[in-house]
């Protein structure tokens, strides 16, 4: 197993200022990710997360990253099971860690929890009772046999606010099967849109059946937390894999739902907007965006080309004759290298860009002043970067930013079950 990856990228404390702390409302365990820091919109708030893999986890991170205490509860033994998804594997061999799990476990602490014992149904009963958000992506049923329905758990604690994620919904007549991002990004649809054409499907490059559900999730509890503050009670917050490939559907969707007609993937290149899309060029390829006449005029006027070419006049020519136009932009490109092209359109004004690699990627410097970079303090790998939370906050009175500034690695399993354990002795329940 390689230990390669113990250094960090770069360092990306500098491009982010410190943030200004917030009490939160409950002390936590020293050395916990809560004691180290406590600010954000969700500082103070405490999120009991029961979910593995990656919607779940990526929900409960997002909140994390806004402040929110977030206690992650593990199978004893093998714990969540992102741990062993890999390689690669970093660290040493006789404990080696996934950078899977490390990419969605941020600013957590972890406890390992046998659910089915009554300890760790106890421990879970006092958990509720201080939480302030419940996250869970068990299919249907499972937490009732266990012991906690909705209703059970609502009554521990009626200020609870619960989100559920599931592959193909909580109801309905197959919400029984077992949600994986692959199968849902089929089953959704998702896949006919992407590839270079109708008999070739492909995946998104990365699970966003996922991440998008994570997401909604995230913002779901949000409101719900936002309505609790009217109601003083919690609720239900549900999404599943499907929905949240259904809802960005689209511009896609509604050429079904409201024309009638069937997308299906074309490659690089926008269906409804031309020339939008990759286009070669001497010893490679750019990307281009002539999302409107104005920029189709300085585009013409940049290389030289007529706007008002018979077929070309208006987008929907362009669309229409698309062939023609990547032929014609393709032409026009042929005597310019990348870095030279991108240049001229620059200075055109054509929203253009290359296509990078993720290395590239995170060596760029505009990914650390955006904050996009973080650097924690992993127990096993050392310094490591990661990639950052993708909000950022500002003061209204004098634009300061107050982004939280310090995360913690991603938790070893169990790390914090002592401390925990120890924090709910000794706190009174509100």
């Amino acid at each position: 197993m390689s230990s390669a990856l113990t250094e960090p990228l770069t360092k990306s404390g500098q491009a982010q200022l410190q943030a200004g702390p917030i009490a939160p409302e409950s002390p936590a365990p020293h050395g916990s990710p809560a004691a180290q820091e406590s600010c954000g919109p969700l500082a103070g708030r405490l999120v009991v997360d029961l979910s593995r893999a990656l919607a779940g986890p990526h929900a409960a991170m997002m909140m994390a990253d806004l402040g929110a205490r977030v206690i992650k509860i593990e199978n004893p033994g093998t714990g969540d099971d992102t741990r062993g998804w890999g390689p690669p594997f970093v660290g040493p061999e006789e404990d080696p860690q996934a950078t899977y799990f490390l990419s969605c476990n941020r600013n957590k602490e972890s406890m390992a929890l046998d659910l089915k014992s009554a300890d760790g149904q106890a421990v879970l009963r006092q958990l509720l009772e201080r939480a302030d958000v419940l996250v869970e992506n068990f299919r249907p049923g499972v937490l009732e046999r266990l012991g906690f329905s909705t209703d059970a758990m609502h009554r521990i604690n009626p200020r609870l606010v619960i989100l559920s994620i599931t592959g193909f919904g909580h109801d309905g007549p197959e919400c029984h099967r077992s949600g994986y991002d692959q199968i849902l990004q089929g089953e959704a649809g998702l896949m006919s849109l992407t590839g270079s054409g109708p008999d070739d499907p492909q995946r998104v490059g990365v699970p966003i059946a996922d991440l998008l559900s994570g997401m909604n999730g995230a913002y779901g509890v949000v409101a719900a937390l936002l309505e609790r503050e009217h109601t003083g009670r919690g609720q239900v917050v549900r999404t599943s894999l499907l929905a949240s490939l259904v809802g960005v559907h689209a511009f896609q969707g509604t050429k079904v739902t409201v024309a009638g007609e069937e997308p299906a993937a074309q490659g690089n290149h926008h269906p409804s907007i031309a020339p939008y899309g990759l286009f070669r060029c001497r010893n490679g390829s750019v990307q281009i965006s002539v999302g409107s006449e104005k920029l189709w005029a300085a585009f013409t006027s940049a290389f030289g080309l007529d706007p008002a070419a018979e077929g070309l006049a208006t987008n929907a020519d362009r669309v229409r004759h698309r062939t023609r136009v990547i032929e014609i932009v393709e032409e026009a490109f042929a005597s310019y290298d990348p870095e030279p092209l991108l240049a001229k359109l620059a200075e055109a004004g054509v929203p253009a860009g290359k296509v990078r690699t993720l290395k590239e990627v995170y060596e760029w410097p505009q990914l650390a002043s955006q904050g996009l970079l973080v650097d924690v303090e992993h127990p096993l790998l050392g310094s490591v970067t990661l990639p950052g939370p993708p909000l950022r906050f500002f003061d209204n009175a004098d634009g300061a930013e107050s982004t939280r500034r310090s995360h913690t690695a991603p938790p070893l399993l169990n790390q914090h079950g002592d401390n925990v354990r120890q924090w709910l002795s000794t706190t009174e329940v509100d």
